[in-house]
């Protein structure tokens, strides 16, 4: 199917985003709720895999408990949506009422001794809204600002989603062109890139695992290696909810040098961070995910 095709047939779908986006916060959120019940309690999408995952997670916690995490990330997970979506249309002064970066100055000074940062991301918070960092600081022009991520099968929608990531001039990076374009961005400056790296890693992507939320847990080690070949400094998004909408994003140091860290080293950093933040707040981690695959049982 070529582009034009494509567009036409997703024409009413664009529409109704679009339309979505330009509605207030408040309206979003009451939306937010009625999508939460279909989702959860209607559709039980992927109910069983986030209760799998919680249970697993949580094991000293009652079942009580472990069901209160289940109904806040439903509630959180629907919020997520409509928040991504209100990214068609938000201002830079919206954007800054609803999320805070802190310690940018750390980014700018290392940018501005010319070394790039290679900033570890999560599945956590509202992920989509990170690449707004670039509303928080006085940066020099050399900075490339660029996110990674991986294409979606379906063309329009990874198309889409593309654009929204890019919203606040950044720019999206396929996986498969990550150390080329790096590379590229560090002959002309420096670059300062997120790496979303708490998914289950593919087969060619190293085999490492960590003891993680209970679990033997196979953790990425690509980004580790690229980091290293640049030579780059490692920071972190530390992610709090403070509320409905409310986000604030701590930059975080996990090396000065990359390339003077041992072995998985920059990776064992982030599974035990990430770990601590999830246990901080549950309910803001993407449990739909089929983090670790069970054997289904007859």
């Amino acid at each position: 199917m070529n582009r034009k095709v494509r567009n036409i047939l997703y024409s009413p779908l664009n529409l109704f985003f679009h339309s979505l986006a330009l509605l207030p916060f408040s309206v979003l959120y009451f939306l937010s709720d009625i999508l939460c019940f279909v989702t959860h309690r209607i559709a039980r999408y992927r109910l069983k895999i986030v209760k799998a995952n919680i249970d697993a997670s949580f094991p000293e916690k009652t079942e009580r408990e472990r069901k209160e995490i289940i109904n806040k990330f439903y509630r959180h997970f629907t919020d997520t949506f409509m928040e991504t979506i209100k990214l068609l249309h938000i201002s830079d002064n919206e954007m800054r009422r609803h999320i805070r970066f802190e310690n940018c100055e750390r980014v700018r000074q290392l940018a501005e001794e010319g070394r790039s940062v290679a900033i570890y991301a999560a599945h956590y918070g509202n992920w989509e809204w990170l690449t707004s960092i670039v509303l928080w600081g006085d940066f020099p022009e050399s900075v490339h600002f660029s996110q990674v991520y991986r294409p979606l099968r379906n063309k329009w929608f990874d198309e889409f989603y593309y654009n929204l990531r890019n919203r606040f001039n950044t720019h999206s990076i396929a996986k498969s062109n990550v150390l080329r374009t790096l590379l590229q961005y560090r002959r002309e400056g420096v670059f300062v890139t997120g790496f979303i790296s708490d998914q289950k890693p593919s087969h060619n992507d190293g085999d490492h695992s960590v003891m993680f939320l209970n679990q033997e847990t196979p953790f990425i080690t690509g980004t580790e290696l690229i980091i290293k070949k640049l030579r780059a400094a490692v920071m972190f998004f530390d992610v709090t909810k403070e509320g409905r909408g409310k986000y604030v994003v701590r930059l975080r140091d996990i090396a000065e040098k990359a390339e003077e860290c041992g072995e998985y080293e920059i990776t064992d950093t982030f599974a035990k961070i990430l770990e601590e933040k999830i246990k901080s707040q549950p309910e803001i981690w993407l449990w739909t995910h089929n983090r670790w695959r069970r054997p289904k049982h007859k």
